[in-house]
């Protein structure tokens, strides 16, 4: 009886030591707001906000502005492709520090982050080929749209049906991990139409020389706003990007970075 009264404590004991490990693990993810290292997660391919140069060098107006956050206090800014439709998994298991890409605050969304100030205002628009004569979003009755894959776009597309859903080929979209491959589907004629963040759309076909051959319809989805996700419980570093925001643009950092991506100060107007 003493041996299995012995044997049930040290398996107690164990069991006492796992748990702590556990939470030690957890307490690993904490608040990145003091360390000399934060990373920040991205789909590289998102024109203009974060995506590779000609040289395979990452750029984009997201890139030089956290950059320049970040060198406010001499914190050193990793940058680590992700898998956009994992995107909030990444930041909850510790992969990346925050979500900084073209990133649109939803309801959806604040119940899994928490996001700093807006800072940029954005639209969903349909891009449809011009020789398709699809000019308006009734247009896409039975036609096949395509949209990205965790999206902000896409969930607004299922969140107001009426506008898009109900009347698309199969009352769904083609789904693509990037706006690239969607513009080839677009390109090829595989779907009919493409929902797209205005920031995207407006860079890439202007970059490409394509602007005359699409049509690029504003849809009746409310303005999203940009800004960048942390973990819930990473107020600290939530402050510390609000922090930077407010003094670059009070000291023309922030028009400066605007000027050179979109020809304008983007700062939001409210």
């Amino acid at each position: 009886m003493k041996k299995n009264i012995g044997f049930v404590l040290m398996v107690a004991g164990m069991v006492s030591l796992a748990a702590c490990g556990s939470e030690s693990n957890k307490n690993e993810v904490g608040s990145a707001a003091d360390q000399a290292e934060v990373v920040i997660g991205l789909d590289d391919t998102f024109v203009p906000m974060g995506f590779r140069d000609k040289d395979g060098e990452l750029t984009g107006f997201d890139i030089e502005l956290s950059q320049a956050i970040f060198d406010l206090t001499d914190t050193k800014v990793t940058y680590q492709p992700i898998d956009w439709a994992m995107k909030e998994a990444e930041l909850d298991n510790g992969t990346i520090d925050m979500i900084w890409n073209g990133y649109s605050k939803t309801t959806e969304r604040e119940e899994k982050v928490l996001f700093s100030d807006t800072y940029m205002e954005n639209l969903q628009l349909l891009v449809t080929p011009k020789s398709s004569g699809i000019t308006e979003f009734s247009a896409m009755a039975g036609k096949k749209l395509g949209a990205q894959e965790g999206s902000s776009g896409y969930n607004t597309f299922n969140n107001e049906p009426e506008v898009l859903k109900d009347m698309v080929d199969g009352n769904d979209a083609t789904l693509y991990a990037s706006f690239n491959e969607a513009f080839i589907d677009l390109e090829n004629g595989r779907i009919d139409g493409l929902l797209i963040d205005r920031v995207y759309a407006e860079y890439y076909l202007t970059s490409t020389g394509k602007l005359e051959e699409y049509n690029v319809i504003e849809s009746t989805f409310d303005q999203e706003d940009y800004a960048v996700g942390v973990r819930k419980d990473d107020q600290a570093l939530a402050d510390k990007i609000n922090a930077g925001l407010k003094e670059l643009q009070e000291n023309g950092t922030f028009a400066e970075i605007s000027m050179k991506w979109f020809g304008e100060d983007v700062t939001p107007k409210n």
